[in-house]
């Protein structure tokens, strides 16, 4: 499959994430709502309110609003006919950490709230280090989900993993579960923006965290829902996340877009830990023909972490 400089109508063309597109307003009027085909949504008798861009309010039906929250039955259900997965090319990332930036941005996280871990990695004595960036894996064979009490953690039929912070008690159980360690405890009270009073908390969006309860990379459904690919994928300056539906074998970077299958087979992707009989949905491919040298992903950094970085990947230079 070619690659393209429209990633956006690549996207909608290979029929990833088709549904109904975002509104348009103008003038308190609404102009369209569309199908991911193109057809006209079927109306219901449930209505919601949006705010226009000239700021004043409009009521529109709520099957025409791809922005609105969904409910706790779909948010635990997932998107239909979907499977979630992320190929990540070890060989373009340089530990920018635009990618994390971008989720702390879109999750309304503080800076000292990392969902994305990175790690200087190095395979052996005789080989060239390299960067690894550790999201959530979204296993289809989670441990977590398996541990928690309460199904506060669940698995959709999207692939998707998600946490229910409504119905978090803070256990833990799946903290200890997770062999790749990607969850994040929130002990105090998360610095972060209050929910609007009109708006609904949803597991899909992860926000508002609350004290006592436990976050992670999840994937970004909210974003899927409406079309649009996750902030870490479009943040990251390099292409180094592809994104997509395995089932319409499709993946993009926001610039590629490349059939899911063949990028790893071509590349011969592995995913991280697979003994552990988890089976993640994120492949990585092989750190080959670098675009960068691991030492560029240390200018930024302070003396202290240069250290630890380097101890990690046990380098004595």
């Amino acid at each position: 499959m070619k690659n393209s400089n429209s990633s956006r109508r690549k996207f909608l063309k290979l029929g990833l994430f088709a549904g109904a597109t975002a509104l348009i307003g103008s003038g308190g009027k609404v102009l369209s709502a569309v199908s991911g085909a193109g057809a006209a949504a079927k109306g219901t008798d449930e209505k919601v309110k949006l705010l226009s861009p000239d700021g004043s309010l409009v009521e529109v039906d709520k099957s025409h609003c791809s922005a609105c929250a969904v409910s706790g039955k779909e948010a635990r259900q997932g998107i239909p006919n979907k499977k979630m997965v992320m190929v990540v090319d070890l060989s373009r990332c340089r530990n920018a950490r635009k990618c994390l930036e971008g989720c702390q941005s879109m999750h309304h996280l503080p800076p000292k709230i990392e969902w994305i871990k990175f790690f200087l990695m190095r395979d052996s004595k005789d080989t060239s280090p390299y960067w690894f960036p550790k999201p959530c894996f979204h296993c289809n064979n989670p441990p977590c989900v398996k541990v928690c009490p309460v199904g506060a953690t669940f698995k959709r039929t999207d692939g998707i993993v998600l946490i229910d912070n409504d119905r978090c008690i803070g256990c833990k159980f799946c903290m200890a579960a997770c062999p790749y360690s990607s969850r994040v405890f929130n002990w105090g009270e998360p610095e972060q923006e209050a929910l609007p009073k009109d708006k609904k908390y949803s597991p899909e969006t992860s926000w508002p965290q609350k004290k006592g309860t436990v976050g992670k990379c999840d994937f970004c459904p909210d974003m899927v829902r409406q079309g649009k690919l996750p902030s870490c994928v479009t943040s990251c300056p390099n292409g180094v996340y592809f994104y997509g539906d395995k089932n319409e074998d499709a993946v993009t970077n926001g610039t590629e877009t490349i059939r899911f299958s063949e990028l790893v087979q071509q590349k011969a992707a592995y995913r991280y830990m697979e003994e552990l009989g988890t089976e993640p949905s994120v492949y990585y491919l092989p750190p080959v023909n670098r675009l960068f040298d691991y030492k560029v992903g240390l200018q930024d950094l302070k003396p202290e972490e240069i250290r630890l970085y380097k101890e990690e990947a046990g380098i004595t230079d």
